[in-house]
């Protein structure tokens, strides 16, 4: 059954605040129309504020207001898993790692433990406890001020002592990689303490899902340009990913251990 106009806006907002990015592609096949019809619809809606439209498809205007981090370790367990087996075949024994706080990287902690001679340099509390089990790892808790939501230091006082050191690797969690605006955060502490990370390290490593590609949010952790290596997930949409490989990141890890240059 044809949808009128109204309808199909309506649709189109509601699947963009279920998925948060959608490709034209995929509105068309949702909504049994022309590709066509939907740039026209996506062009109409972005004139009058409702989303924003991106290369191939469309975003929500706004960032959503990100799930406490409780929620966010139930969700995607299975693609944090296995972005982290991903992501720590890229640690190597005697290496040093600054990782930040988040549920990814927390997972990422869980498959480190089992490795041998490695140091590691993190203010989340969660990765710590994990790491400490393993007593060939050295793992230092960076001090500072501790959040009441991540479980984790944050301030000045933690990027202080995180500007004190230099590593060989940074594995940092985004909440939002975009390709112009990079890996952002959703509040300006993490991206403080994930910004000074990433500028003493050897090596800079950012692991997100498919969920989080294609996204902004509201404080940019750092441009594209200046990521290493992406580990995202199989489910990652390859135009997404070619649109970041062009945009400037140099690798692009997936589900599949395949590998790209940008």
């Amino acid at each position: 059954m044809t949808m009128w106009l109204h309808e199909r806006h309506q649709k189109i907002i509601a699947l963009l605040n279920e998925r948060q990015r959608l490709t034209t592609e995929m509105f068309a096949e949702e909504l049994q129309v022309s590709r066509e019809t939907v740039r026209r619809d996506l062009i109409e809606l972005e004139q009058s504020g409702q989303l924003s439209r991106v290369h191939g498809g469309a975003i929500p205007n706004q960032p959503q207001p990100e799930a406490s981090y409780v929620d966010r370790a139930r969700l995607r367990m299975a693609e944090k898993r296995a972005i982290a087996k991903q992501a720590a075949r890229l640690v190597q024994r005697g290496q040093s790692c600054f990782i930040d706080a988040g549920s990814t990287t927390h997972a990422l902690a869980q498959e480190l433990v089992h490795l041998h001679q490695i140091k590691v340099i993190t203010n989340s509390i969660d990765v710590a406890a994990t790491l400490s089990r393993n007593p060939s790892i050295e793992v230092l808790l960076l001090g500072g001020r501790l959040e009441t939501d991540v479980p984790a230091t944050y301030g000045d006082h933690t990027v202080a002592e995180v500007l004190r050191h230099h590593v060989d690797l940074a594995l940092i969690s985004p909440v939002a990689i975009d390709g112009e605006m990079g890996a952002m955060s959703y509040v300006w502490h993490e991206a403080c303490v994930a910004r000074a990370m990433l500028a003493n390290a050897g090596t800079r490593i950012l692991l997100a899902d498919t969920k989080k590609l294609g996204l902004r949010s509201n404080v940019q952790t750092c441009p594209i340009r200046e990521i290493d290596v992406l580990v995202t997930d199989a489910h990652a949409d390859e135009e997404c990913l070619r649109t970041l490989r062009q945009a400037g990141i140099a690798r692009v890890l997936d589900g599949s251990e395949s590998s790209a240059s940008g």
